[in-house]
């Protein structure tokens, strides 16, 4: 299935989601993006990462960013966490993240699906990185990126 760039947007709310990843970041240092990808054939994690290192994901000062790589299309998707998010969660979290997104995933709720996690995400994140008003700094768009 061939998804240009127009039939994404249609598919996805980036109003929602971008307002979701700034409500979640109000609470927290931690930092959250989320990139939207066409149909492509390969494995979805390795473009994910590939992703993570293209947003400067790791590149936070606390290590606590956060990568929602989505490709449509496949119904696919892959959340990468920094080593800091990772050395507070396990992988149970994660699992459960999955787990909520592709529930609505099935239904084809993408921006659903991806506001849910980000909301679960950010919980933690606020747990573990709660947010200094005096010193924080926004180190990552708030932008749905489009692969």
């Amino acid at each position: 299935m061939v998804m240009t760039r127009g039939k994404l947007m249609q598919l996805i709310d980036t109003a929602s989601i971008e307002a979701a990843m700034k409500q979640a970041e109000h609470r927290t240092s931690g930092e959250i993006c989320v990139s939207v990808s066409r149909f492509f054939w390969g494995d979805v994690r390795s473009v994910a990462e590939k992703a993570f290192s293209r947003l400067l994901v790791a590149k936070t000062t606390q290590r606590n960013g956060v990568l929602f790589f989505v490709v449509p299309a496949r119904r696919k998707f892959v959340i990468l966490g920094d080593r800091g998010i990772n050395e507070k969660v396990g992988p149970h979290f994660w699992s459960g993240v999955v787990h909520v997104m592709a529930e609505r995933f099935s239904k084809v709720d993408f921006t659903g699906g991806i506001v849910l996690g980000i909301e679960h995400v950010g919980a933690q994140l606020a747990l573990h990185f709660p947010v200094d008003a005096d010193t924080d700094v926004n180190e990552l768009p708030d932008k749905v990126d489009f692969a």
